[in-house]
């Protein structure tokens, strides 16, 4: 059976997810044994000029340079994944979207900034078709994995649309607000297997948020623990402000 051609790509990112495949160690040449890469600019120098069977995508899309070259990656894919937060929701980068386009590009370059336009941050999924999502900051790779599988199976990989605090549970992790630390496990999308509470961090909501969040239960949490709204949602905007778009998927 031939190996499909796989690509992976990079825009506006930290690339530390692209760090989680070297991460794997030596279960990453399970991974390399099953496709074939054909262009990884952190590994390799060489260019595929043909057709990609998959290409995988990390960060997002924040001017009309990526916006045209993420058109031209999709045109080139079978199959197209977006990997990690920043190409998934947004991520961090979303954040400049609470500000004046114009005040950003003058805080950050300075008199220099008319020689670097911006847009809008958005994810991946808001400029083109997305036929599979990894979400996480940085992924969890057994879903990375898991979702691979299923794509060189072609069938597909459903996302958990329940909140984290039911792995947290099934972890017997101790409830971060019992430590009186804010958490936002209670409205983010699980598939990590609350990976950083197991590690004794809280939820920063890198995952997005479920599609049906239990508003009424954790409006519920925050009174009982006399937490405001605003600290919140201050929180969860560090990954989500790209949901404010209104193209999810």
């Amino acid at each position: 059976m031939k190996k499909p051609n796989v690509a992976i790509f990079d825009f506006a990112c930290c690339e530390g997810c692209q760090l989680q495949i070297a991460n794997m160690g030596e279960d990453v040449l399970d991974v390399i044994s099953a496709i074939n890469i054909v262009e990884w600019r952190e590994a390799m120098s060489e260019k595929w000029d043909k057709l990609f069977d998959v290409a995988i995508v990390e960060g997002s899309i924040t001017d009309s340079h990526a916006a045209e070259r993420i058109k031209k990656i999709r045109e080139r894919a079978k199959v197209l994944i977006a990997y990690g937060s920043c190409a998934t929701i947004g991520g961090v980068n979303g954040m400049k979207n609470a500000f004046e386009l114009e005040d950003i590009r003058s805080y950050v370059y300075g008199d220099s900034s008319g020689y670097f336009p911006t847009e809008m941050t958005r994810a991946v999924h808001q400029v083109v078709p997305v036929d599979y999502f990894v979400y996480g900051c940085p992924v969890y790779i057994p879903e990375f994995v898991s979702v691979l599988k299923a794509v060189l199976q072609g069938i597909p990989y459903y996302v958990p649309d329940y909140a984290v605090c039911v792995e947290c549970r099934m972890n017997e992790n101790v409830c971060m607000y019992d430590r009186k630390v804010a958490c936002l496990g209670p409205v983010t999308k699980a598939g990590c297997n609350s990976w950083c509470i197991n590690n004794g961090n809280i939820c920063y909501g890198c995952r997005g948020m479920v599609s049906n969040p239990n508003e009424k239960g954790a409006r519920e949490v925050l009174s009982k623990y006399n937490i405001s709204m605003e600290m919140i949602v201050n929180k969860m905007n560090m990954y989500n402000k790209c949901r404010e778009l209104g193209q999810d998927e």
